[in-house]
């Protein structure tokens, strides 16, 4: 029965309102204050949410993430030693956040019943997860409609929300947030349960989607951007004005203020594209608005449409660049630096990198928490490809002749681990062993789904995805499905070539940690070529052959071997496994390849672009002292 009424609504879905493309769980109609000198928030807001489940639910539990900045006691403190992407969190500049009163509409007082919660590390000083006791239980599918008065203090820059100096204010994840409730059997529950995690250094968000009507007011002098359209604006006696945002079939929204922001118009296929640029910064709008264009027609492509009606891109300034390199549903925060050229794709590469979470983080929407690597390292992959497809030659940085670009990066910094066996990469995001949760959510994770798209090839890999973001937009899709999909359009494209299903490749690139490098062992007078798999991954491989007389010939193998001998019936001049390096998980490239004369090993190539490089540096700089 149940299975039934999922298919009947997913059928429905599209019908029911006017382009509602989501359940519309959780919605919010808020009304906040700003108050730039005291650095505060005052807000009252009304949350409609209905019971996902056919469960009795006893009490509500929510997010309170300010309150990780509250003092140096918060578990996200505590993990992060108060240092985040370059940022300290400094004394006296803490933030919070306080529910001054919450209340079911026409109903019970829920006030003396809150309580916090520590469901992930029992620190009993952290205050990031807030309960509430309910009298009248919630039934099936109920909907409960609270109101809520909250105050907050917004942190000095940090962990990408806060308030800097010169009248700047990134709120982000600033109001209480209702958590997920998951009945059994959606993703991982085996029973129904609040999916409600504390506040990590290293975790993001999960919530549930639904409509969002939020009235915002600044000083009349201020510039206001923020998540969807604005709908009204309207100026008030005491020298502020109210402005109002509507956002529909989102899960979050963040807004920003200050009074010297220079706002930018553009438009794409109809969406309207707002670039907020510090005055400083302004030349580079146009750079924002390139760069955007290209992930949007880049991800209409090969996903599917961008389903909202406005992106807004936001320039911070110097002392406020914590909260730059973020991202919320229509809306993110981007980053530029005075005097920057063309040379360094800096401002290109944060601008397509936050912009492809508007589809895998905001509207895919997978639970960071448990699995940040479904919207960090997707999105890592889609930007390698955007960059590296549209800034060839050098897609992060193409300066005298050195080249860096993005694929390559993310694989640099995976394969340079000094144990890169250290952890999979399924686990939560507060787990990883310290220093390696950025490695394993971002650059492996982009770095094997690089590895698939070569094996499988880029028209399967593209089907592969576009199943999955058309299946499972709006959903909260977890691991398990993604795997499905690839199960399903891998074999349908391509047979048996790598068997029944991809099982294989995840077990070892996800939920275990093997590491794979193959090399040339040896290369006989005997005409006989030798292969080492010196790591546990295998691979299915192509190995190369040259022989003296100039033939060639590409030898399949299934690379499960620890040893494998080839023989054959002429001298051989040189070998290369995977030619194409379509196995970007190969810690080492360099002894793929083997040449009985050692003149054409490809070393010698890289040796002299590096020569150039440092040649041409030294030239630069003692052109510039």
């Amino acid at each position: 029965m149940k299975c039934l009424r999922n298919i009947l609504f997913l059928l429905l879905l599209p019908w029911a309102g006017f382009c509602q493309l989501s359940t519309r769980t959780a919605s919010y109609d808020i009304e906040v204050s700003l108050d730039p000198e005291k650095k505060t928030l005052t807000g009252k807001q009304t949350l409609t949410w209905t019971n996902p489940s056919d469960d009795v639910i006893t009490e509500l539990r929510f997010h309170m993430y300010l309150n990780a900045f509250r003092d140096e006691k918060s578990t996200f403190i505590k993990e992060s030693g108060g240092r985040l992407r370059g940022d300290k969190m400094e004394k006296g500049a803490y933030g919070n956040i306080d529910i001054t009163g919450i209340r079911v509409r026409n109903g019970e007082n829920l006030l003396p019943s809150m309580q916090f919660e520590q469901p992930d590390d029992l620190n009993l000083n952290d205050k990031t997860v807030m309960s509430v006791r309910l009298s009248n239980p919630l039934k099936a599918r109920q909907t409960i409609v609270l109101d809520i008065s909250f105050k907050a203090r917004l942190p000095k820059v940090f962990a990408r929300t806060g308030r800097a100096e010169g009248d700047y204010f990134l709120a982000g994840q600033w109001f209480p947030k209702i958590g997920v409730y998951e009945a059994a059997g959606v993703r991982y529950a085996k029973t129904g349960q609040w999916n409600c995690h504390q506040f990590h250094a290293h975790s993001e968000f999960y919530a549930d989607f639904g409509n969002y009507n939020v009235k915002i007011n600044v000083p009349a002098r201020f510039t206001v951007a923020a998540t969807g359209l604005l709908k009204s604006e309207s100026k008030e006696k005491n020298k502020t004005k109210t402005l109002h945002f509507k956002a529909d079939d989102v899960h979050d929204f963040a807004w920003t203020a200050s009074p010297h922001f220079k706002v930018f118009e553009d438009n794409w296929k109809g969406v309207k594209l707002r670039a907020v640029m510090q005055p400083e910064h302004a030349s580079q709008a146009g750079r924002y608005f390139e760069s955007v264009k290209l992930a949007l027609d880049y991800y209409e492509k090969v996903m599917g449409k961008y389903p909202h009606p406005v992106l807004t891109m936001v320039d911070p300034p110097l002392n406020g660049s914590g909260s730059g390199g973020m991202e919320y549903p229509m809306f993110i925060t981007c980053g530029s630096f005075w005097g920057i050229g063309k040379w360094a794709k800096f401002a290109e590469l944060v601008t397509v990198h936050e912009f492809g979470h508007q589809y895998f983080q905001g509207i895919l929407a997978s639970n960071e928490f448990e699995e940040s690597w479904l919207d960090e390292g997707f999105n890592q992959y889609m930007e390698g490809r955007i960059m590296d497809e549209s800034y060839p030659g050098g897609s992060q940085i193409n300066l005298l002749g050195f080249k860096v670009n993005d694929a390559e990066t993310s694989r640099n910094s995976y394969v340079s681990l000094k144990n890169p066996n250290i952890t999979e990469i399924f686990r939560n995001s507060w787990e990883y062993p310290g220093g390696t949760y950025g490695v394993m959510t971002y650059q492996k994770t982009a770095t094997w789904m690089h590895t698939l798209d070569r094996l499988i090839g880029r028209s399967v890999m593209d089907e592969v995805l576009k199943t999955y973001y058309q299946r499972w937009k709006f959903r909260h899709p977890c691991a398990r499905d993604f795997i499905a999909v690839v199960n399903e359009v891998v074999p349908r494209r391509l047979g048996n070539k790598y068997g029944r299903d991809m099982n294989w490749f995840f077990d070892q690139v996800l939920y275990r940690a093997p590491s794979c490098d193959y090399k040339v062992k040896s290369v006989t007078k005997e005409k006989q070529v030798t292969i080492e798999r010196a790591g546990e991954m295998f691979m299915p491989t192509e190995i190369l052959v040259t022989f003296e007389n100039g033939d060639v010939e590409m030898v399949n193998w299934n690379g499960k071997d620890h040893i494998k001998t080839f023989i054959f019936d002429q001298p051989v001049s040189s070998v290369s496994i995977d030619p194409e390096q379509k196995n970007m998980m190969d810690l080492n490239w360099i002894n793929n390849s083997y040449a009985v004369k050692p003149g054409t090993l490809p070393a010698a190539k890289y040796a002299a672009k590096v020569l150039f490089w440092v040649q041409n540096l030294m030239l630069m700089f003692a052109g510039l002292f």
